[in-house]
C-alpha cells in the first residue's frame, strides 16, 4: 500500500485554511504540514513554526519531512523567490518563479506584459517622480476627474487609490512618491484611466501553456455596506457570478487574456506555472484586466473552493503542476452557491486591534469558518491577531441560502469591536431581483 502524500502548505491566513480544507476534502489520506499555519488550520493539519518568508527554513523542513510537493499561499514568498529555492533543490512546488511572480510584485512589469501581449486593459503611465505623476494625472483623468493611482509594488491589497478629483489624485501620488506611505512599494506608481463596470476575479491553474479555469467570483473591497468606507484587503466574496453565465465567457478570457499573457511571460524568459489570478473589469467595451496576481486571492478562495463539487480535481491539478507535469485542460464549474463574510477586528483597516478574546458559535451544517487572523492566547483561548480575523462561508443551492447561512453565523461570533458587512453579493441579488421583475 502506497504511503500517503505529504504536502507542505506555506502561509497562515484564511486563504491557506481554505486550501488546507480543500486538500483534505479531495485527498483525505494526505499528510498536510502548514508553515506557520493558524489555530483553524491546526484542526486539520500539523502546524510548524516556520515563517512563510523563511526560504531556507522551508527547504529544510520539506527535506526533513520528505514532502512530496509544496503549495504556496501568499505572494510575498513567491516574490522573494521561494519557488526558485525549492526548484534549485529539485523539490516540487506549486507557485511561479520570482521572475514570473513580478506579474503581481511589479504593476509596472505587469502593465508592460499586457501591452506586449495585446491584452485589453486601462491606459496607464508608469511614473517615478511626482512631476511625472501629475502630468499623467492631467492626461488620463476622465471628464469627471476620476483616475486611479497604484503603488507598483506589493502593498497588501491596499496600494490602489480611486481618486474622484484631480486634487485627490495628486495627493495620493504625493503620499506614495514623496511621503512613502507604502514604503518601497510606492517608489514607482502607475497612473491609470478609470474603468467603469463591475470587477470579477478568475482563477486559472496553469502549467505554463495549458489551463484549468475555476468559476469567477466577486470580491467586496470597501469596509462598509453599500461599498462605503476605506478600501481593505477584502470584506467578503461570492461565487458563482451570473455575469459569467455565457458559455463563451471563460473561453474569451482564456483566449484574449490568459494565453497571450502566458506567451508574453514565456517570451521574456519567465514562464508562469501555478495559479494565475485574473482581476477583470466588465466594461461597456468588454472585459479588461485590472490586475494580475501570482496566487489564489483572499477572500475569493474562501468562496470559490467550497462552491466546487467533491470531484473538482483541484488537488490533482495542483499536484501535476507542482511536479512539472502537463495538465489536461478543463473548466471547473460551481456546484453550489457560496457566500463568504469576512469578520474584521476593531480599528481595521487603519489600526487593527489584536488580543481580543473570540467566542465561536457551535458548528453549523453548510457553514465553513476559515481562520485568517487568530492565535491562541496564554490561556489557550482563541484571540484576534490580525485585521481580518475570520472568513465565514455559507453554501447552499441558492445565493440567498448561502448568504443567510454566512450572515447568521457571522452575527453569532463574539469579540469586542468586530466589523462585518451585511450586504455581500448585493449586486448579484439586485440583478436577479430585476430579472425576476422583468
Amino acid at each position: 500500500m502506497a504511503e500517503p502524500l505529504t504536502i507542505l502548505l506555506v502561509g497562515g491566513g484564511g486563504r491557506e485554511h481554505a486550501l488546507a480544507w480543500r486538500l483534505r476534502q479531495e485527498n483525505p489520506s494526505s499528510r498536510i504540514l502548514a508553515a506557520p499555519g493558524n489555530p483553524g488550520i491546526g484542526e486539520i493539519a500539523t502546524c510548524v513554526p516556520v515563517r512563510a518568508t523563511d526560504a531556507a527554513g522551508l527547504v529544510a523542513l520539506a527535506r526533513q519531512e520528505r514532502v512530496d510537493w509544496t503549495l504556496v499561499g501568499p505572494e510575498a514568498p513567491l516574490a522573494a523567490g521561494l519557488a526558485d529555492a525549492f526548484r534549485a533543490e529539485s523539490m516540487p512546488i506549486f507557485g511561479p518563479s520570482r521572475a514570473a511572480a513580478a506579474i503581481e510584485s511589479s504593476k509596472a512589469f505587469s502593465k508592460g506584459i499586457m501591452v506586449d501581449a495585446g491584452v485589453p486593459t486601462a491606459r496607464a503611465r508608469t511614473c517615478g517622480s511626482l512631476a511625472e505623476a501629475n502630468r499623467a494625472i492631467d492626461e488620463l483623468a476622465d471628464e469627471s476627474q476620476r483616475v486611479v493611482i497604484k503603488a507598483s509594488g506589493l502593498a497588501a491589497g491596499k496600494g490602489v487609490i480611486v481618486a474622484t478629483s484631480i486634487d485627490d489624485a495628486r495627493s495620493a501620488a504625493a503620499a506614495m512618491l514623496s511621503d512613502h506611505a507604502f514604503g518601497e512599494a510606492g517608489d514607482t506608481v502607475l497612473v491609470e484611466e478609470f474603468m467603469d463596470g463591475e470587477e470579477l476575479s478568475v482563477f486559472v491553474i496553469t502549467d505554463g501553456e495549458r489551463v484549468v479555469t475555476l468559476p469567477a467570483s466577486q470580491d467586496h473591497k470597501r469596509l462598509a455596506d453599500g461599498d462605503r468606507g476605506p478600501n481593505t484587503g477584502g470584506m467578503g466574496a461570492y461565487c458563482p457570478v451570473s455575469l459569467t453565465d455565457s458559455p463563451s465567457f471563460t473561453d474569451d478570457v482564456v483566449d484574449r487574456v490568459v494565453r497571450p499573457t502566458l506567451a508574453a511571460l514565456q517570451a521574456r524568459g519567465a514562464p508562469f506555472t501555478g495559479l494565475l489570478y485574473v482581476g477583470l473589469m466588465l466594461t461597456a467595451a468588454g472585459p479588461k484586466v485590472v490586475e494580475f496576481n501570482c496566487r489564489f486571492g483572499d477572500p475569493e478562495t474562501e468562496a470559490v473552493l467550497p462552491a466546487l463539487g467533491d470531484d473538482a480535481g483541484i488537488f490533482d491539478a495542483m499536484s501535476t503542476v507542482a511536479r512539472g507535469g502537463r495538465l489536461s485542460e478543463s473548466s471547473v464549474a460551481a456546484d453550489r452557491a457560496a457566500v463568504t463574510t469576512v469578520i474584521a477586528a476593531a480599528g481595521y483597516p487603519e489600526q487593527p486591534r489584536t488580543g481580543d478574546a473570540i467566542r465561536l458559535p457551535a458548528a453549523e451544517r453548510d457553514v465553513f469558518v476559515f481562520h485568517a487572523g487568530t492565535t491562541k492566547g496564554k490561556s489557550g483561548s482563541l484571540e484576534t491577531s490580525g485585521g481580518r480575523v475570520l472568513a465565514v462561508t455559507g453554501v447552499g443551492p441558492t445565493l440567498e441560502d448561502a448568504r443567510a447561512r454566512s450572515q447568521e453565523y457571522a452575527r453569532g461570533v463574539e469579540f469586542a469591536g468586530k466589523q462585518f458587512r451585511s450586504d455581500i453579493a448585493w449586486r448579484e441579488l439586485s440583478r436577479r431581483a430585476r430579472a425576476s421583475r422583468d
